[in-house]
């Protein structure tokens, strides 16, 4: 038998591939063999075909995971929210604040001030967070400008954090965030869906359109437009839906094939089994619920009845979610929502990538995928997910390079 030809062969590992519809995928004694950035073999030793590999790396008996992916996070913006957290320690929610200009409307007017360079600097602190804990791929949302010239400026910083760092970025237009301070709601609207999502497509700035279906936010059948609009320029969908109230908001990204819909807490049966009829998955964010003090959490037990794919994500953002750490989340994803260690590993791995269309290249290890791995210095998986502090990461390939 020739050899397989390697650029990297991983060596003395412990490997959990997350591959298939359930499980970790654990397989000891492991090696995995990556070629022209891809994974060209991974498996049990006692299996391995021969392989020349131009270097080779001893894990040492430590354990190889796919790379991280954050499937949701509004990291691109200005500015900070500090005073919201005692003034919702002090009794106020999150939706008075916003009604008072806090919230979005307060970011918005810090990151509409940003300039691009500054914008890239404050980014690549919170990018470089995620990073040293093994993420590799990571979404990036706009929706902090709500006006043409700062939402491009936005995803056109997405863009160049994907140059400045070894991580895949999916970017996601979000202009379906709030209707900006002082604007006309249907004028908005009008440029979102008539200029907006066309000029975005032509121009690559995103791979998908996200919305906020909430009473705060948008109606369903406003959405339902922006879904539509982006369906003609090529884009898939997504939502914020059912967060703070049950407006049949998964039901509706559903309806429109959304690749997720996230949040999720006042979601009913009927929402959860549409989205698998869809195949649109649930993106959890335990981190807004920790932050905002919410007493109502997900519906897991129905998402697993129904066969719902869940995925773990941070939400990193100014107000809500202030939390850059894909494992804390994880972490209030079991504590809070009574998720799973198996299930927490695979959200933030093999179900966040179906979460971005994204799951033919990255959140398994497997052949002809994405050579995106974290390598770790752990005794056991749980780990990951069960201890608070220092990360345990030891190394960090993106695409087949130690990073």
């Amino acid at each position: 038998m020739a050899a397989l030809k390697a650029d990297l062969l991983f060596t003395g590992a412990r490997l959990a591939t997350m591959a298939g519809r359930a499980g970790l995928g654990v397989v000891e004694d492991a090696v995995v063999a990556v070629a022209d950035g891809r994974i060209a073999w991974a498996g049990a030793r006692g299996e391995a075909p021969p392989v020349d590999a131009a270097e080779r790396f001893d894990c040492a008996g430590r354990w190889i995971t796919p790379g991280l992916v954050d499937c949701h996070t509004h990291l691109v913006f200005a500015g900070n929210r500090a005073d919201e957290f005692a003034r919702r320690l002090a009794g106020e929610s999150y939706a008075d604040i916003a009604r008072s200009g806090g919230g979005i409307a307060a970011t918005v007017r810090a990151t509409r001030a940003a300039d691009e360079d500054a914008l890239i600097a404050a980014s690549l602190m919170r990018l470089d967070a995620l990073l040293a804990e093994g993420v590799t791929t990571v979404e990036i949302k706009s929706g902090y400008g709500l006006d043409e010239a700062t939402e491009l400026r936005q995803l056109r910083v997405a863009r160049q954090l994907a140059a400045r760092r070894a991580v895949s970025v999916a970017a996601t237009y979000l202009g379906a965030h709030a209707v900006p301070p002082g604007g006309d709601r249907a004028a908005y609207l009008d440029l979102v869906c008539e200029r907006m999502i066309p000029r975005i497509a032509a121009e690559g700035l995103a791979d998908a359109v996200d919305v906020f279906q909430e009473g705060i936010a948008f109606s369903a059948e406003e959405c339902a437009r922006v879904f539509a609009a982006a369906g003609t320029a090529g884009l898939r969908v997504k939502s914020h839906a059912d967060q703070l109230s049950d407006g049949g908001g998964a039901a509706l990204a559903a309806a429109h094939r959304a690749l997720s819909a996230d949040h999720l807490e006042y979601t009913n049966a009927e929402g959860a089994a549409a989205m698998v009829r869809a195949g649109t998955v649930a993106v959890l964010l335990p981190g807004a619920t920790l932050m905002l003090k919410e007493e109502r959490h997900p519906p897991v037990d129905a998402f697993r009845a129904a066969g719902t794919r869940m995925a773990v994500a941070t939400d990193l953002n100014p107000g809500s979610s202030p939390i850059a750490s894909l494992r804390v989340c994880g972490t209030l994803a079991c504590v809070l929502f009574r998720m799973t260690v198996e299930e927490v590993l695979r959200g933030i791995t093999i179900e966040a990538a179906h979460a971005l269309g994204r799951a033919d290249r990255i959140g398994s290890v497997e052949a002809g995928k994405d050579a995106d791995l974290a390598v770790w210095s752990v005794e056991t998986l749980s780990q990951l997910v069960a201890q608070i502090g220092p990360s345990p990461l030891f190394a960090r390939f993106h695409q087949g390079v130690r990073a």
